[in-house]
């Protein structure tokens, strides 16, 4: 296809919201027959560009252009009219109806009955049969896998004679034999002249299906790239935005990476054995020491989150075994972790954590109060005395315990929800990006107290996007990639460079057996030869 101009072509686009530049003058475009990845971290502007291409947002400026005309799209609906289709992670359809209904609605052929159902059962299976599917059009929605549904989603957007197709990340909850066959129908579609939006954190798939990346950082464009002129290490650098000037050293570093002494297994205060959980990280065993902070490294998707919502009993584990204090547990919920003095302060403060219409003190004592029981209220007073010195001891502004969470600044939010967990006295505290969003001067405070937590005996697994606060605070780091454990390091000579090595593909890091490497790894092709011409650089 060399010489073929793009489909898509977002020129100098830039959108504003109070206070936040989502996008600052980004260049974006799209190649018929091509699989382009958009690439970056939280808070870097992939969905803000999708929705500004899909009609979501209006753009304060720049021009976008289709097939080479300029277009205004006024939503979703208006942008699949002229051939853009999203299917988003969560599959937007009806699991009570059929496989048909659902490639058909809004769309129904119509007779003078009303409608045609062998006509829509026709077509439906005409489109099935188009991507390769032996799917019985007459079946219901749920009672297919997610993998499959995800296809029909696909099956029902190739319906509008889509040019475009938008995959916001598909693969999320998928196993490898689901993503080989996602992979199979996203290559037939490619075949066809669809462009595709690949949107996706696993390193391994985008290097497996993608012949062009774009990534972004803060809003801004870094750049673009034929996917095999890339080497994995330096996109990570690009989308986390660490120069790695000292490299000389990095594959001796790296191999610093090996597992640690059986002796910590039997000293820990928790022991994760073989622990995971389908669909979100395959089993991996990690030690955690009284007094030991232990980093969770890895972009975000490795699997981060994941491991820490198990050992903090929000999801359930279906693999391995957990041990406190040296005896086996299963923590089927939260407050069952919460009796064995584990907590977890979730990343989204917002949803999971704090509850804004409620006063600093009512979020402090919360946890203590789930923990009593809600037929043992905790008295007024000693209510009082927990707000009042955990206000004190974390600096919490406005020293009001009568305030209402949802006007405290973004920092101090966060120190009421540690002053939450901090007041049921945990043995272990999971720390899932505490320093978010914040100042710095927050969190300066914050990076102090888990110190000095971990100074007093309390174990910290801390989770952060920014490496270098992972160094500054971890005995350990283990680092994730692909929901899997690939590194557990001692934390000695440890630099980001190495740690970057490690997030991309590995380097330094002993090969694993061949079995246990294909054991949920996902079956990619090499990377794919681009068939369309372009630029690489900075702002290609």
């Amino acid at each position: 296809m060399t010489g073929a101009a793009p489909v898509v072509d977002m020129t100098d686009i830039s959108i504003s919201f109070p206070g936040v530049k989502a996008l600052d003058a980004v260049s974006f475009r799209m190649f018929p027959g091509e699989v382009h990845s958009l690439m970056g971290e939280n808070g870097a502007g992939k969905s803000t560009l999708i929705k500004a291409l899909t009609g979501v947002y209006g753009i304060d400026s720049g021009v976008i252009t289709l097939d080479g005309e300029q277009v205004s799209f006024a939503g979703p609906a208006a942008a699949q009219a002229a051939g853009i289709s999203t299917v988003y992670q969560e599959v937007n359809l009806l699991g009570n109806l059929t496989v048909a209904e659902n490639i058909m609605l809004g769309r129904e052929p119509r007779n003078w009955r009303g409608i045609d159902w062998k006509r829509m059962r026709a077509r439906a299976s005409e489109l099935l049969a188009g991507l390769n599917l032996d799917i019985d059009p007459n079946s219901l929605l749920n009672s297919h896998s997610l993998a499959i549904q995800q296809l029909v989603a696909i099956a029902r957007a190739i319906d509008v004679q889509a040019k475009v197709l938008i995959l916001d990340e598909p693969t999320s909850s998928l196993d490898a034999e689901e993503v080989a066959e996602l992979f199979r129908v996203i290559r037939s579609l490619k075949d066809s002249g669809v462009a595709i939006l690949f949107v996706s954190h696993f390193l391994d798939q985008v290097y497996g299906i993608s012949d062009r990346l774009t990534v972004l950082r803060n809003g801004a464009l870094v750049g673009e790239y034929l996917t095999d002129e890339i080497l994995r290490i330096d996109l990570v650098q690009k989308m986390i935005g660490k120069e790695l000037t000292v490299l000389d050293d990095l594959e001796k570093r790296a191999r610093t990476a090996t597992a640690l002494d059986s002796s910590h297994d039997e000293t820990a205060f928790v022991l994760a054995s073989s622990l995971g959980r389908k669909g979100a990280v395959e089993p991996l065993s990690l030690p955690i020491g009284e007094g030991e902070v232990v980093g969770l490294a890895g972009l975000l998707g490795s699997g981060r989150t994941e491991i820490a919502r198990l050992l903090g009993g929000i999801d359930r584990a279906d693999a391995g075994e957990l041990t406190i204090a040296g005896k086996p547990v299963k923590l089927r919920t939260p407050r069952q972790a919460l009796s064995h003095r584990i907590a977890y302060a979730s990343e989204n403060r917002r949803e999971e954590g704090i509850l804004d219409e409620l006063t600093v003190r009512d979020n402090i004592v919360l946890a203590l109060q789930a923990d009593r029981g809600w037929f043992r209220p905790i008295p007024k007073k000693r209510q009082d005395e927990l707000a009042e010195s955990y206000i004190k001891a974390l600096n919490i502004r406005p020293a009001n315990p009568d305030a209402l969470v949802r006007n405290l600044s973004g920092g101090n939010q966060q120190k009421v929800l540690l002053a939450r967990w901090l007041a049921i006295a945990p043995r272990l505290l999971i720390l899932d990006e505490p320093t978010r969003g914040i100042d710095i001067g927050a969190k300066a405070e914050i990076q102090k107290l888990v110190y000095t937590l971990a100074e007093n005996g309390m174990s910290v697994v801390f989770i952060s996007a920014e490496l270098d606060e992972v160094l500054r605070l971890s005995h350990r780091v283990a680092v994730m990639r692909d929901r899997r454990l690939v590194a557990d390091i001692e934390n000695d000579d440890l630099t980001v460079e190495a740690l970057l090595a490690l997030i991309a593909d590995g380097s330094g890091v002993d090969e694993l057996p061949a079995d246990d490497a294909a054991d949920g790894a996902v079956p990619a092709a090499s990377a794919p030869t681009p068939t369309t011409p372009g630029t690489t650089g900075e702002n290609a």
